[in-house]
């Protein structure tokens, strides 16, 4: 769009261009205010950390500021840090600090949603209309399914193409503007309502987030309490997440953290500096606060059962096709990777401005690979306007390799190119 389509596939960018195996390569509520859980973890197991440093700092000398990681393998954790937390001061980047996980939100509020589907309160295959008559009106309200909006395939356009329309034209012009603008859900939703339909109801997969913050609504209307809260008090205390919280009105992360840059594919004249910003944008489709541990901590506890049943998390797991990808697939809040001979993958990945995440994790959560960045959008386009990959993602092959198929381990999953995805995330067309 307006010259550049490449912009319009953002945050999925992120694991379509990183998430390539490479085959032969060895070694590929109230938030603490400190991030000790993570720093005692980083201290653990020791024969592992410098396979998990050396990939850390090749990311770094790669490009990126700063990388922060956790992972498990069995038995064996370790967490660790490289570069810098600011380009300014040079402040290094530490393990633990916390960091805006974008759209891997959707994984806690997918569960939430299940919880209440098990409690009785909610059908997956009923109306959203049924619930929520005056926000979903009309024959979308009574065509669109709770499930249909867990998996993306509800057709409802994604508000965030809207409020940062001006990254089609490289400009940081609409970032700056929303930085400290409030965005109330019944706003993002009326937008995204307002855009033409991307697909007939259950037709297609096409990620929007404004699906996900009418899934927040349906759990306010269903359970009384915000998505915000409901989510703390039932998912994130209970797993004594002291680091993982939704920052709620301010505008800034409450424990230690880094700066977030946004280089838009290299367009504008200068990266954009967005670690302080009003996260009412994302709200319950991507507006999570965690360190890379903790979302280790939530998805193992997920996947071995302590947040959903046996059938709920079946229900997680039934997945829908991904226009163009063969190797990806989307369930509730969840996306699906066959990996080679890694076996199969599932997780999350996220991006805001100027921060990104990945989470990837074996069926039973035995293996374990969380990170956050703190530059977004780093390469430069092609004529197509399609990231070009550049050596920071090749590194990101080695790590992912290295941490989940084991030193020395070959993982001969799916090669996918950035077009091949139409997700669009947070922070573009297409976050995390």
């Amino acid at each position: 769009m307006n010259g550049f389509p490449g912009l319009r596939r953002g945050l999925i960018t992120l694991v379509t261009i990183t998430l390539v195996w490479l085959p032969g390569t060895a070694g590929a509520a109230q938030p603490a205010r400190t991030a000790a859980p993570d720093q005692r973890q980083a201290v653990q197991h020791s024969d592992t950390a410098p396979q998990l440093q050396r990939r850390l700092d090749a990311v770094h000398e790669a490009g990126m500021p700063g990388i922060q990681a956790a992972f498990r393998r069995g038995e064996r954790s370790r967490a660790a840090a490289a570069g810098v937390a600011d380009t300014r001061t040079e402040r290094p980047l530490r393990a633990g600090f916390h960091h805006r996980v974008g759209s891997v939100t959707k994984t806690f509020v997918a569960t939430a949603v299940l919880q209440q589907v098990e409690a009785g309160r909610v059908e997956l295959d009923a109306p959203v209309g049924r619930y929520l008559p005056r926000l979903v009106p009309g024959e979308r309200g009574r065509r669109i399914t709770v499930r249909m909006l867990l998996n993306h395939t509800s057709g409802i356009a994604d508000y965030a193409d809207v409020l940062f329309a001006s990254t089609t034209r490289g400009s940081l012009a609409d970032l700056d503007e929303n930085r400290f603008r409030h965005h109330s859900p019944a706003e993002l939703v009326a937008t995204g309502l307002d855009q033409p339909a991307t697909n007939a109801p259950g037709a297609s997969w096409s990620y929007s987030n404004t699906n996900y913050v009418i899934a927040g609504e349906l759990l306010r209307e269903v359970t009384g309490q915000s998505p915000r809260h409901y989510v703390t008090r039932e998912i994130i205390h209970p797993l004594g997440l002291r680091n993982t919280y939704f920052p709620g009105s301010t505008p800034f992360v409450l424990g230690p953290h880094s700066k977030a840059y946004e280089a838009l594919y290299q367009l504008p004249e200068r990266r954009g500096e967005y670690s302080v910003y009003d996260m009412s944008w994302a709200r319950s489709a991507g507006a999570l606060i965690s360190t890379p541990a903790e979302l280790n901590r939530f998805y193992r506890a997920l996947f071995r059962g302590k947040l959903l049943s046996e059938d709920g998390l079946a229900e997680m797991r039934r997945t829908v096709p991904v226009p163009g990808s063969t190797g990806m697939r989307y369930g509730l809040g969840l996306m699906r990777f066959d990996a080679g001979s890694c076996g199969t993958l599932w997780g999350h990945e996220g991006k805001v401005w100027g921060m990104s995440t990945l989470s990837l994790h074996s069926t039973d959560g035995s293996r374990q690979l969380s990170y956050g960045m703190n530059l977004t959008d780093y390469q430069r386009l092609d004529e197509s306007g399609s990231p070009i990959p550049h050596p920071i993602d090749r590194r990101l092959q080695e790590l992912q390799n290295d941490v989940l198929c084991g030193a020395g381990g070959s993982g001969s999953g799916p090669s996918r190119t950035p077009e091949q995805h139409a997700d669009r995330g947070l922070a573009l067309v297409g976050t995390p």
